[in-house]
């Protein structure tokens, strides 16, 4: 065993030595394009970093576990409060309040118009042993008057509460298109808020720059970033032009990023929002202080198809988020793309983080992205992207008038057009929806179905009321104690000059293959069977196995039932096979050394059974016009255009 030669006895491999094997492997195809892949703002993702050297860690509200948060969004008070108690008693310790008609209530959320509705809702919380963050939308300032009350009603003090206000102007009227009235106004709102809270000793924070309407409309993780700090400098402005300190203002912001499926870019964004803000605070004079940043899973990748596999988006998404430094967690419950999760799926929304944090033990390393050089190479350059995009808002006039002149949400625009580009071809798939579909799923239960009212709800601003004095916060605090109704708070709040914009839009990345599948269910309920597409499969099973594998799995991605068989050699019996089944649609499936010598026969075989569109899977080639003028109508491949294919495909199944 002496003999044995130590770690240190042996020469440590360098890039080179691995270049060099690596142009072995590719056999001369380009590295860049074979092995760089980039996001969408354009970064390049290397498949190889060396160590990084000299990084710093970065540095959190508070060291140890992150905070499980849960919401709270069932319409009836009273059946949201047992949600949230079956919670608090299975392993959370914060609780998200979404009020109906917020932005994130996607139809539902707590329907609360008074305090005594609002202590129904929360009957049984200690909100002195809780974090509590409030999720209202546009009557944020109504509900943190009520939340105020409620303290006072049961004897809290506010120095002693954990909570965020969740007081979000800029990001209600992002996702809703109207402010309620001038920014001049509003931002006088804020200070006259903070100032209140501060004279009641109130230690949490009151304003969140929120990352998910910019999300949801398909901003890259730079775009994102580069909003919330617009949003946090127009509100540390704001604060400080009426009379707030610069340290008392950061003190009262907190932020919000979005976790998804991407693990490498969802770390590396969360690092460097918290490097981002230090830099604004350094600027400002300010020595820098670790910010509160809650993460919460995305909207925009959920499905309503196969909702399972959401369950593997959202581990991911809550991984990246704890490694990347998230002060408070929430994952969305693996159904809410269907409707109002049930207590199962929530259960299984908190005992995912409740693994990572106590079975994983995340939580016991501080930044363990530190010193990776994967990590820090994206941190550093997602920090460049970011604060070129934020430099680019400021010279705007500020993130209110980027997104008043309609900027801003161009700039996202153009990015959602690339994320759809890259899902219709299947380039960045989409698990149990574009790939890998299960059209005989099972359905899953939800205590509530969303409904197409309910989507459009959900992102409708609420009517407004005809503008009324000022109204101080102490007042509406005072009047929420006194039972005033939200309404009555809102009406009280109103003012002049309100603001409208284009407002975001929020968007799932399944949703165009979902109305595909949607078409599907509903001819499937008229006709009793779905569409169909036989496959024409062309030689021994080992010859078309991988093509019909393929073609199986593509039109199945649009509902479009493929007809399986075990391969023909006879054009008689491929025919007689095509009538049986009984489908409109075929697709040839086999290798290209059969296809140079059957496809022209099979094709006229098909055409002349009544196919009216036929199919082969695998590029063309040199044949393209020969096998066109045979009667082949189109080809699918890994990399065309597959939703426009599908949506050819469902029109001729259907008509």
């Amino acid at each position: 065993m002496d003999d044995l030669p130590l770690a240190t006895d042996f020469p440590l491999a360098t890039r080179e030595q691995w270049l060099k094997l690596v142009e072995g492997v590719l056999k001369g195809a380009d590295f860049q394009k074979k092995l760089v892949s980039r996001s969408h703002d354009g970064i390049a993702i290397q498949p190889l970093y060396p160590k990084a050297e000299g990084s710093t860690p970065i540095a959190r509200e508070q060291a140890g576990r992150w905070r499980v948060s849960q919401r709270i969004d069932h319409p009836d008070q009273q059946k949201a409060n047992e949600l949230a108690l079956l919670d608090l008693e299975g392993g959370a310790d914060a609780l998200t309040l979404v009020t109906h008609k917020a932005p994130a209530a996607r139809g539902f959320g707590v329907r609360i118009d008074s305090l005594d509705e609002l202590d129904r809702a929360l009957s049984g919380v200690m909100l002195d042993l809780i974090h509590l963050r409030i999720d209202a939308g546009v009557h944020g300032r109504q509900m943190a008057a009520l939340i105020l009350a409620l303290a006072e009603r049961r004897g809290h003090k506010l120095s002693e509460l954990s909570a965020d206000l969740g007081l979000d102007p800029i990001g209600a009227m992002a996702a809703q298109g109207r402010m309620s009235a001038s920014w001049d106004a509003m931002a006088q709102r804020m200070g006259d808020t903070l100032e209140h809270l501060t004279a009641q000793g109130f230690a949490g924070r009151a304003f969140l720059a929120d990352g998910r309407v910019y999300h949801e409309a398909g901003a890259s993780e730079a775009q994102e970033l580069a909003a919330v700090l617009a949003t946090g400098v127009g509100y540390l402005r704001a604060l400080e032009a009426r009379g707030h300190a610069l340290d008392a203002a950061r003190r009262a912001l907190s932020f919000l990023l979005v976790a998804d499926a991407d693990e490498f870019l969802t770390v590396a964004k969360l690092r460097a929002l918290r490097r981002l803000w230090a830099r604004i605070e350094q600027a400002c004079g300010l020595e820098p202080s670790p910010i509160r940043l809650h993460a919460e899973t995305a909207w925009r990748m959920t499905t309503r198809r196969d909702p399972w596999v959401n369950m593997l988006r959202t581990t991911v998404a809550a991984f990246s988020a704890g490694i990347g430094g998230a002060d408070t967690i929430t994952v969305l419950p693996f159904t809410v793309a269907l409707g109002l999760p049930d207590a199962f799926a929530r259960r299984i929304a908190r005992n995912t983080q409740l693994i990572l944090l106590d079975e994983s033990n995340l939580a016991r390393v501080a930044d363990p992205a530190a010193g990776a050089g994967g990590f820090e190479a994206l941190t550093e350059a997602l920090c460049e992207k970011a604060w070129s995009l934020f430099q680019e808002i400021e010279r705007e006039g500020g993130i209110l008038e980027s997104l008043k002149s309609d900027k801003l949400q161009a700039g996202i625009a153009a990015v959602q057009a690339q994320r759809e580009k890259a899902a219709a071809t299947r380039k960045e798939p989409i698990t149990g929806t574009s790939e890998f579909p299960n059209i005989n799923e099972a359905d899953v239960t939800v205590l509530l179905p969303m409904s197409e009212t309910e989507k459009s709800a959900a992102s409708s601003p609420s009517p407004s009321s005809p503008a009324s004095a000022e109204t101080s916060f102490a007042t509406l605090v005072q009047m929420a104690g006194q039972g005033a109704t939200l309404p009555q708070l809102a009406n009280a709040a109103s003012g002049p000059s309100p603001v409208s914009i284009a407002p975001l839009p929020s968007i799932r990345t399944a949703e165009h293959f979902e109305r595909l599948r949607d078409l599907s269910d509903a001819y499937q309920a008229k006709t009793g069977e779905r569409p169909k597409v036989f496959l024409a499969n062309l030689g021994p099973i080992s010859a078309f196995t991988a093509r019909a594998t393929f073609a199986k799995n593509f039109f199945e991605a649009g509902g479009i039932e493929a007809i399986m068989n075990d391969g023909f050699s006879d054009n008689d019996k491929l025919q007689r096979a095509y009538l049986a089944s009984k489908a409109k649609l075929s697709c040839i499936c086999s290798t290209d050394e059969i296809y140079e010598k059957h496809a022209l026969d099979a094709a006229e075989t098909l055409r002349s059974a009544g196919s009216k569109l036929i199919y082969l899977a695998g590029r063309p080639g040199e044949r393209e016009n020969e096998l066109t003028r045979a009667g082949i109508t189109n080809f699918i491949f890994a990399g065309c255009d597959t939703l426009k294919v599908l949506s050819q495909a469902l029109d001729e199944s259907c008509a």
